[in-house]
């Protein structure tokens, strides 16, 4: 798993200037949607759900700073059982 993020930091670091404006997207169950809110409380989401009502998407915008708070996020929400990231 470190390997692959390792991988994803340094394609983050090649592909974008520090700060710059990152879109992140996850597919969270419905029954998870409060934990997922809890654990970025700064943070301001768009959300949809899905036809059938059992999953929320969120997007969320923010200025980050280097490849490794962006990965930070994701290793974050990955706690979340059921969670997908896009």
């Amino acid at each position: 798993m470190e390997e692959s993020f390792d991988a994803f930091k340094e394609k983050l670091d090649n592909e974008h200037n520090w700060p710059t404006t990152y879109m992140f997207k996850f597919v969270v169950p419905v029954l998870k949607e409060s934990e997922f809110r809890a654990l970025f409380p700064a943070f301001t989401f768009e959300t949809k759900h899905s036809k059938t009502g059992k999953y929320i998407s969120f997007t969320m915008k923010r200025e980050m700073h280097s490849s490794d708070e962006i990965v930070d996020i994701y290793l974050r929400a990955k706690e979340i059982d059921g969670l997908i990231a896009l």
